[in-house]
């Protein structure tokens, strides 16, 4: 639960007080010059219409800038960042042929794989002269190569489970997988954070949903029993499944699920577990297996396990792993299984030669080597954050690190001063996170040497102070520079 300070919350309410009344004051005048348009169709409703469309216009296009920035390099520990200009306040963004050389704080490239890598990248070219850059069909078609199937024989082995089915997108992964398993008579009980490919997908699936406070067993414990003793809505028939729906890190608050006490109370109950482990697998765990591994949770007591391709691995797509006969159903009845064209050859060799490298198959220990770096590298970054005064939210050994802004103002200063610094961050805002709670999300990768990571502390200290984001008291900087030097 994050506690805002009344004096922060205050001004962060007038901030989007004031743009909305001069928003609908400008609207006001549009409307009145639109009344002697001659261009408007006669007839049609407005395609684009309601609160969305005016925080786009009012809001969003504001500080567009600080997001979609275009890049025309390997999104590596530095990347080149493709500079921008606007002549119309920042309507339309016009790209130059300038580039900035940047600080890449804001990749899901956890483990380095998504640059060149001397043992992916020369068996990703053969796969590309062997099998071409897709299949052009689904897997029921003509889009099953035996790389495939290598594929997710390698997915099932590297997760612990019998078998797995690999997708094409990793949000697709999950909008289209709980339809699938859970529909009309089911119940979903929903983490309050949960990504939105998880909502959409129970939304899609036509169950009943349920939501528990943020990571909090004792509340998924008292829906769960809830629940159960009031049945189905209107007839009060015991529920055909209960499933329950969590995150291994979640991606915008950076913390660890309470996995080991969600899957006691679902035994308890009898619900099913559904873990999506996007941002963890590969990234935490002794040996990259998310978690399961880090936090000692035996993976059989894990019903449902998912995952992405395209944080970890370099690559894309994503996976579901279980039962065999879990698997095999999905394979007769998943959408995104049966008219979906299938991962791409050269990515599919991607993602078996990244695994291969974790657990040492590649013939070194750069794997274990990765991930001893990226979990240094994030427990090091985080705690000098907060030494900073800095609110960071997240657990040790996440590579994913919020810092809390709140202000939309200074949300778009401190993304445009940290650019200006060739350090190139992620702000994310109203509606991706609650009104209040605006962040700059700062992913850590195992290819960011020590070097790069005091450059950035460095910058980010700077602006912190200028935009006004440490809402904490620092600790001395003697203390902060005696830590550095026993880190070098």
């Amino acid at each position: 639960m994050i506690a805002i300070p009344y004096f922060t919350a205050l001004t962060t309410y007038f901030s989007y007080g004031l743009l909305f009344v001069f928003g609908q004051f400008r609207d006001f005048f549009r409307k009145i010059l639109d009344w002697w348009s001659t261009d408007n169709l006669q007839g049609y409703a407005p395609i684009c219409l309601g609160l969305e469309d005016f925080y786009i216009r009012r809001l969003y296009n504001r500080v567009q800038d600080c997001f979609g920035r275009p890049l025309s390099s390997a999104p590596d520990a530095w990347f080149d960042v493709v500079e921008r200009y606007s002549n119309d306040n920042n309507k339309t963004l016009k790209r130059t042929n300038n580039v900035s050389r940047c600080l890449n704080l804001g990749s899901y490239n956890y483990l380095g794989f998504a640059a060149a890598d001397e043992y992916c990248t020369p068996r990703v070219i053969d796969s590309l002269k062997k099998y071409s850059h897709s299949t052009c069909s689904s897997r029921v078609d003509g889009g099953t190569l035996a790389l495939h199937n290598e594929l997710e024989e390698c997915v099932a082995r590297f997760v612990g489970k019998p078998a797995a089915i690999v997708f094409g997108m990793g949000y697709v992964t999950n909008s289209s997988i709980l339809p699938v398993l859970m529909g009309k008579g089911s119940l979903i009980i929903s983490d309050s954070l949960n990504h939105n490919s998880i909502v959409n997908g129970a939304r899609g699936s036509g169950a009943t949903i349920r939501v528990f406070q943020h990571n909090t067993p004792f509340h998924l414990e008292e829906v769960l029993r809830e629940q159960i003793a009031e049945g189905q809505p209107r007839t009060r028939r015991p529920w055909k499944k209960i499933m329950v729906v969590v995150e291994g890190i979640y991606s915008m608050e950076g913390e660890l699920c309470k996995l080991p006490e969600i899957i006691t109370i679902c035994k308890r109950y009898k619900a099913y577990t559904y873990l999506d482990e996007a941002h963890s697998i590969g990234a935490v765990g002794k040996t990259g297996r998310g978690v399961c591994e880090l936090l000692g949770v035996d993976t059989s007591d894990v019903d449902i396990m998912m995952g992405t391709f395209s944080k970890s691995f370099g690559s894309y797509g994503g996976y579901i792993a279980g039962s065999k006969e879990l698997i095999q159903y999905l394979k007769y009845n998943c959408p995104a299984h049966l008219y979906a064209t299938s991962i791409s050859p050269p990515a599919a060799e991607q993602i078996i030669s990244a695994i291969q490298v974790v657990i040492g198959e590649d013939g070194s220990c750069r794997g274990a080597q990765k991930l001893a770096r990226i979990r240094e590298n994030s427990n090091f970054f985080r705690s000098k954050l907060q030494k900073m005064g800095f609110e960071v939210l997240g657990d040790n050994d996440s590579p994913v690190m919020p810092i809390m802004v709140y202000n939309p103002a200074k949300v778009s200063s401190f993304s445009r001063e940290c650019l200006k610094q060739n350090v190139a961050i992620v702000t994310v805002g109203f509606p991706a996170t609650p009104l209040l709670l605006a962040r700059a999300r700062i992913c850590i990768s195992a290819s960011h040497t020590k070097e790069d990571l005091i450059k950035a502390l460095e910058v980010i200290s700077r602006i912190g102070d200028l935009v006004g984001i440490k809402y904490f008291p620092a600790e001395p900087k003697k203390q902060q520079q005696v830590g550095m030097l026993k880190l070098e």
